[in-house]
């Protein structure tokens, strides 16, 4: 087998061939993978500490109302937007260097006094530079951060040829792992959830520093393909229609859908007879929900494999539409709560699917732009431009009726994107560096 058709192998997914002078040695590929794991699990330890319980602070520590939690949130979708293609770009030029990811590390280490000395008194006392200062922090440290380290460790994945989705599970774990404690903490003290967010930030740098692309000559072929990527070329995404298809589902379901997940928590506790309650019963569900969500990234590949990313991708934005608008239907902390379970059926189909979409229908070594511009950049977008509408929504018709429009507007986007997303028998076939970047 040559490196170009060893190269193409491993971009459709599946596991490198390896010969004794082009490939990565067993180990290292272990190594690697185990590290890349455990470094999604600590981000999400670390980001899960400060952001899982966000709109909860917001409305009980901070005292703002849910329109006005709704502008922070719609001010850090604004911030996300700036950063990511910034973010995609510089990821696609590095190819499997780390530089960015070390930047990215060393404002994670901020995070507890950046909340608790910075963001939150700046919301309390001057709101307007509070959200400027806040939303650009949070997307350069997590919210933009999130889809570089996730990127990075997919092209790492095809390097050494293993599935995204199985390192992308430890950090559902991570997620979950620190929710459990995430609403005990707070009822105790939100400053402490954010002091052990700076610790978890530091074992993750730690992590990151420890990952090692031993194979010289892949390796430089990898950033070779990377160092050519140019301006032109992510300027010329805008001319292909699976690009603006891939765009119209993203906008109008997944931003949708986020808009709505964001403020979640705020509608659950309110079921509950005290504050407190509410607190630890979401801490308790969101925790059950992420580890069934690990579960769930073990076994999307399977699923979206089989099927194809493009069919898999329509199924997510189905499952959210249903939970949306069920949300707005069921009554009852019980029932609300399978409702929300959902989640972790349709985030890991959606997540493993998108990269796949995104390999076949596009160049990889554009992914990382594509990702983070053409899907979180895209979702971002449209959380900007719907959650002050939202916010308008909930108070004045409150959370179900928003969720019932919400919910319509994402199940009749699912349906248009049949027509909209591009065949998968259509996807785009490459050799040589371009498959392996």
């Amino acid at each position: 087998m040559t490196m170009q058709q060893e190269a193409a192998s491993s971009a459709a997914g599946g596991h490198a061939q390896q010969d004794s002078g082009a490939a990565p040695g067993h180990s290292r590929r272990r190594v690697n993978f185990t590290l890349a794991s455990a470094a999604l699990f600590m981000f999400f330890v670390t980001w899960s500490l400060s952001w899982s319980l966000f709109s909860i602070w917001l409305t009980q520590d901070i005292g703002l109302s849910a329109g006005r939690s709704s502008l922070v949130i719609s001010a850090n979708a604004i911030g996300c937007l700036i950063t990511m293609p910034v973010y995609g770009y510089l990821q696609d030029r590095l190819g499997l260097r780390k530089n960015l990811l070390y930047w990215i590390g060393g404002l994670m280490l901020l995070v507890g006094p950046m909340y608790i000395y910075v963001y939150g008194p700046l919301l309390k006392q001057h709101f307007a530079l509070g959200l400027v200062v806040g939303s650009a922090y949070l997307a350069m440290a997590f919210a933009v951060a999130v889809a570089t380290l996730e990127s990075y460790t997919e092209r790492l994945g095809r390097f050494h040829g293993f599935e995204f989705g199985r390192a992308r599970m430890f950090g559902s774990l991570g997620w979950a792992a620190a929710t459990f404690f995430a609403g005990r903490l707070f009822n105790i003290d939100p400053n402490l959830n954010f002091w052990a967010a700076s610790v978890a930030a530091a074992v993750f740098v730690g992590l990151t520093v420890a990952i090692r692309v031993a194979d010289g000559r892949r390796a430089a072929a990898v950033d070779e393909a990377a160092s050519s990527v140019s301006l032109s070329d992510v300027k010329s995404l805008f001319s292909y229609p699976a690009f603006w298809g891939l765009l119209l589902f993203v906008v109008a379901v997944t931003a949708t859908y986020n808009t709505y997940d964001a403020m979640f928590p705020s509608y659950f506790t309110s079921l509950f007879a005290t504050e407190a309650e509410g607190n630890r019963m979401f801490s308790d569900l969101n925790s059950v929900q992420v580890f069934l969500e690990a579960g769930g990234m073990a076994l999307a590949p399977f699923l979206v494999n089989r099927i194809g990313p493009k069919k898999s991708l329509l199924i997510s934005g189905g499952i959210m539409a249903a939970r949306i608008l069920l949300s707005g239907l069921v009554t009852g902390a019980l029932a609300i709560s399978a409702v929300k379970l959902l989640h972790s059926v349709e985030l890991p189909i959606m997540l493993i699917a998108i990269f796949k979409y995104i390999n076949r229908h596009f160049e990889p070594r554009l992914s990382s732009t594509i990702y983070l511009v053409g899907f979180q950049l895209a979702t971002q977008l449209g959380a900007a431009v719907i959650s002050p509408l939202a916010g308008l929504g909930y108070d004045s018709i409150g959370y179900r009726g928003t969720y019932a429009v919400m919910g319509c507007c994402v199940a009749v986007v699912t349906a248009v994107s049949v027509l909209t997303l591009r065949p998968d028998s259509k996807g785009i076939t490459l050799t040589g560096k371009e498959a392996l970047a």
